[in-house]
């Protein structure tokens, strides 16, 4: 097999954009992916629809949504950040938008389109691709990656560029292999958890109605009768709980506080209504459908599909004409849209997390470069190092701006910084 400058092991979307960068250097690059295909755990981005950057385009601001790590980031924001993210993929044909919150995606709502326009850039920038390629072993010694183990025997490059992921969606690809590698070169690594996962419910009945997005709702968590946490946004019911952006961006504070506790979740179904106002509102529906059973009063209220949740919980007699509501019952159906209350009783698992959190310790990394503090030729991309922010595009940005630089510094012949 002939020498490489560059091998790039890991087709997600860093190691598709560090290859495809290196090569618009002038390096001979190749790139391996264990999968069939690259870019696999793009597709699944965003409900399949690719959640690309946060617009937010200055680094000291986009940075605080990673708390204390974020400032490591400031180097690969300001040299390939929220603009040029969204100007590569505007060049390479994907028109993008900017939807509430500050998510920018596709226009085309299609998760393919970035997808494939990673596989076109790598394809335009020279990049060699092996695919159905599982690595099986970086072999190093004086602090140098030697070869890299594939299927076929050794491999070798003057560089080469870790971005395996880390460990959620495993079925994708991601399966830990570069942590173990990266462990057995002296890299520390900060241990591996779930991250931004859906949350499961005591509640039996969230699997019927899980069809839609609930919009504009706000959810608190509770543990040891205090407020740990409040977001307000959308969230859908799931099979076996929760999930949706601001579930998601809570999930890592409910998961530490279930290992302390009982935890639940409230939910205000009308958070822009004061309790008083939409009391009122309650009582003016009940007198406008005065002589029609209860079950016949909330259509005004509620998405078709919760009605019946709503008649259960709140132990109302359906048959019961609205005039005959007593205030106490009324009550109890207020709470209900204004406080939801639903037992935790845990997180999902890699299997449904977004992202994961730890990897190589930024210790370990050069931040300005990416290159190892360990193995001088070995650069790391990505999910795999140790750090991770909130949905909305913060953690494919580090992608972007991590592959970048990882790749213009991982090639030998780099002309300067050429930006794509």
């Amino acid at each position: 097999m002939p020498h490489h400058d560059v091998i790039v092991i890991g087709g997600g979307a860093a190691g598709m954009f560090a290859a495809g960068c290196a090569a618009r250097q002038g390096a001979d690059v190749l790139l391996l992916e264990k999968n069939h295909v690259c870019g696999a755990k793009i597709l699944l981005t965003g409900k399949g629809r690719c959640n690309v950057t946060s617009y937010q385009t200055d680094p000291q601001s986009f940075v605080k949504a990673f708390g204390q790590k974020g400032r490591a980031l400031l180097t690969a924001l300001y040299t390939f950040g929220v603009n040029e993210t969204m100007a590569f993929f505007e060049n390479m044909g994907v028109e993008l938008q900017v939807e509430r919150g500050q998510r920018v995606f596709p226009k085309t709502g299609d998760a393919r389109s970035v997808q494939q326009a990673l596989v076109t850039f790598v394809r335009q920038s020279g990049v060699k691709v092996m695919t159905d390629c599982p690595v099986r072993e970086l072999m190093v010694s004086n602090h140098r990656v030697r070869s890299v183990i594939g299927p076929k025997g050794a491999l070798t490059s003057t560089s080469v560029i870790l971005a395996t992921g880390g460990l959620s969606y495993p079925e994708t690809g991601c399966t830990g292999d570069g942590f173990a590698w990266a462990s057995a070169c002296g890299h520390q690594l900060v241990p591996a958890e779930p991250a931004l996962m859906p949350v499961r419910l005591g509640a039996k009945w969230t699997g019927r109605v899980s069809r839609f997005n609930l919009k504009n709702v706000s959810i608190s968590v509770w543990a040891d009768g205090q407020k740990a946490d409040e977001r307000f946004g959308e969230a859908f019911f799931t099979k076996l709980g929760i999930g949706g952006p601001i579930i998601l961006d809570m999930s890592n504070t409910i998961r530490s506080l279930l290992q302390k506790g009982p935890v639940r979740l409230q939910i205000d179904f009308k958070p822009a209504v004061s309790e008083d106002l939409f009391d009122k509102r309650l009582q003016r529906e009940l007198t406008a459908h005065a002589n029609h059973a209860f079950a016949n009063s909330l259509e005004n209220l509620l998405p078709r599909d919760l009605i019946p949740v709503f008649l259960t919980l709140s132990e109302i007699d359906v048959n019961k004409k609205c005039h005959s509501v007593t205030r106490e019952e009324r009550r109890r159906l207020l709470r209900l849209f204004k406080a939801l209350d639903l037992e935790v009783t845990g997180c999902e698992g890699f299997s449904r997390a977004i992202i994961t959190a730890g990897g190589v310790s930024l210790h370990d990394i050069d931040m300005r470069t990416m290159r190892s503090k360990k193995v001088e030729n070995l650069f790391f991309a990505g999910e795999m190092i140790d750090i991770d922010g909130p949905t909305g595009g913060y953690n494919l940005q580090v992608c972007w701006s991590t592959g970048y630089l990882a790749g213009v510094n991982a090639a030998p012949c780099q002309t300067g910084s050429t930006k794509t």
